[in-house]
């Protein structure tokens, strides 16, 4: 729902995994949410971060560190080099 100047305005808005597409019902207990914050050359958090959600199904298959470290590859955060 809008409001008149076209501002999200609902009560609750449903969260989706990140690895699946799927939605996070609000009274799932197992799903967690992770903000993975950016740093500069330094090492110093520059206050940008990544939200990541990882619903229940994926963390109670034992898969939340395979899809996580999917995830951040696709943003250039985490290499696979040796």
């Amino acid at each position: 729902m809008q409001n008149e100047e076209g501002r999200i305005v609902d009560l609750y808005l449903p969260r989706k995994c990140s690895a699946t597409n799927r939605l996070i019902p609000a009274k799932e207990h197992g799903a967690v949410q992770l903000n993975v914050g950016q740093v500069d050359e330094n090492g110093r958090y520059t206050g940008e971060f990544y939200t990541f959600a990882l619903a229940g199904f994926i963390r109670s298959r034992g898969e939340s560190d395979a899809c996580l470290n999917r995830l951040l590859h696709e943003k250039g955060l985490l290499t696979f080099s040796k």
